[in-house]
């Protein structure tokens, strides 16, 4: 068998997997998720994607280990979040997980480039991946770079920029230290169309470069082409299906 053939059978790496999932907030009997099995594998770019409510952000939370399962578990490289305490949760996540949250949770008074450089400060991980080709500063600075956040804003607290810069910023920080996987809800909401296809260019390039897995959100069908699985949450998620059934 020649090394191209051996290549091409050589299987896929799981590094997210949900298996049998069901969740329901406090106080509501239905769940809002309800999914038999999702798997994403390594380097893979997922564009998830429906309409408002069906649970994306919900999905999103329970693949990073912010929120844990009802019923069933989902995996990060293997290990279930269910069996960690709350601390071990947040250890893992910050060393395998780059998260673009759709409010962003930068530190509002900390600079643009503490902020970036946060995940390396509790991760050891993540600040030996950053620092592999100099420091975690330069390798900060090269991603504040890459998404064009002008060097005068640097110092500058959180609090005192735009949402789109802010968008950048939270951007860079998922990336930074190689992540095994970066999940983004919704991080183009902010950004104009030259600014959104610059954003995405460094994102997918970053987590091609690293064989990170992506898994974004988004209503913007338009750059739905630029990924390389679809996803229509509701085909895969039985209680947004089912909801969406009731009401119409």
């Amino acid at each position: 068998m020649s090394t191209a053939s051996q290549a091409d059978s050589t299987p896929l790496r799981v590094v997210l997997a949900a298996e049998s999932l069901r969740f329901a907030w406090p106080g509501v009997k239905a769940p809002c998720i309800d999914i038999e099995a999702f798997r994403i594998t390594a380097g893979e770019s997922v564009f998830l994607h429906g309409p408002s409510g069906c649970g994306k952000s919900t999905l999103l939370s329970l693949l990073a280990g912010v929120l844990v399962a009802d019923e069933g578990r989902v995996t990060l490289l293997g290990h279930d979040w269910s069996q960690l305490s709350g601390a071990a949760r947040d250890r893992s996540r910050v060393a395998h997980v780059g998260y673009i949250f759709q409010q962003f949770n930068l530190l509002p008074y900390l600079s643009v480039l503490d902020n970036v450089l946060l995940p390396c400060r509790f991760s050891g991980r993540r600040e030996a991946q950053a620092a592999r080709n100099g420091s975690s500063r330069e390798e900060a600075e090269h991603l504040l770079d890459q998404m064009g956040l002008d060097r005068n804003l640097w110092k500058r607290q959180a609090l005192q920029l735009s949402v789109g810069q802010q968008q950048r910023v939270a951007a860079a920080r998922a990336l930074i230290g190689q992540p095994e996987v970066v999940i983004a809800d919704e991080p183009t909401s902010a950004l104009d169309e030259d600014r959104r296809e610059a954003f995405l260019d460094v994102l997918l390039t970053a987590c091609a470069v690293n064989h990170s897995a992506l898994v974004f959100v988004s209503h913007d069908q338009r750059i739905a082409q630029r990924f390389a699985r679809h996803v229509l949450l509701p085909e895969i998620n039985r209680a947004a299906s089912t909801a969406m059934a009731v009401d119409a």
